[in-house]
């Protein structure tokens, strides 16, 4: 961690502090990515009123915090949120649903809240989870395709966390089923992933898998699940931990 990092955090942990002491909860917000949704969940909530944690995806950042100081405030008065209910009143129009959080997903999503409460996962969260415009939530099979990965459901598939569909086609070579751990994972541009044993595959050997092959081949490749476009993963070995950068640009010849 560089200087500048750790007075960030340093920075940040001082900030989450004072809010759960002056307003009841910190507002932890995620900023989206060429990939991934934002999100914005509380710190503060199970501490101060034995409430669990709330947090929210893929929606304005505004209204995201708005909804969860609306719950706050619920808390703060006594009341409480249940999860699998429908509920009015957070976004004009139409009811939203609450989920719980598998702890499976903390390391994920709610690192400052782990760092709050001991770097412990002993706190509940719970995901509030809104419909598409016919009032139909993601579980539902007519959901609109096109929000399908605007929020994630947190609280299944701890197994495959990739904002993807299990059956996308995925590029790799034999020797990743022959035994040869994957060190090196490229998602291009155009959203085409690649997991390959060596910095330098051979063609000839190339394999289009299911990405939940991938998955179950090796669990760990979860931990990338948030590599955004044009952007590589790479490791020493498979009990290190990967490292990234945004992919160089190849130069067009004529």
């Amino acid at each position: 961690m560089d200087e500048n990092h750790s007075q960030h955090d340093a920075d940040t942990k001082a900030i989450i502090i004072s809010d759960v002491e002056k307003y009841g909860c910190h507002l932890a917000l995620v900023e989206p990515d060429n990939y991934l949704p934002g999100f914005v969940y509380t710190i503060g909530l199970y501490k101060n009123y034995g409430h669990p944690e709330i947090m929210c995806f893929g929606l304005n950042a505004n209204v995201m915090a708005s909804i969860l100081n609306h719950v706050r405030d619920i808390a703060k008065d006594g009341g409480a949120i249940l999860p699998n209910i429908l509920y009015p009143g957070y976004l004009q129009g139409y009811q939203v649903q609450f989920i719980e959080v598998d702890k499976a997903f903390y390391p994920n999503y709610l690192g400052y809240a782990s760092w709050f409460y001991g770097y412990s996962h002993d706190y509940p969260v719970l995901q509030l989870v809104w419909p598409d415009k016919q009032q139909l939530f993601p579980w539902d099979e007519a959901f609109n395709p096109a929000w399908r990965f605007k929020q994630p459901l947190l609280d299944r598939d701890t197994g495959f966390k990739f904002y993807e569909e299990k059956n996308l086609g995925v590029y790799t070579t034999k020797q990743a089923f022959e035994g040869e751990p994957i060190l090196y994972v490229y998602h291009n541009e155009d959203g085409d992933w690649q997991f390959h044993t060596s910095d330098n595959p051979d063609l000839n050997d190339a394999k289009l898998v299911c990405l939940e092959e991938i998955t179950k081949l090796d669990p760990t490749i979860n931990e990338i699940y948030h590599l955004q476009y044009g952007w590589s993963a790479w490791r020493s070995s498979i009990d290190e931990n990967w490292q990234y950068a945004e992919s160089e640009q190849e130069e067009g010849t004529d």
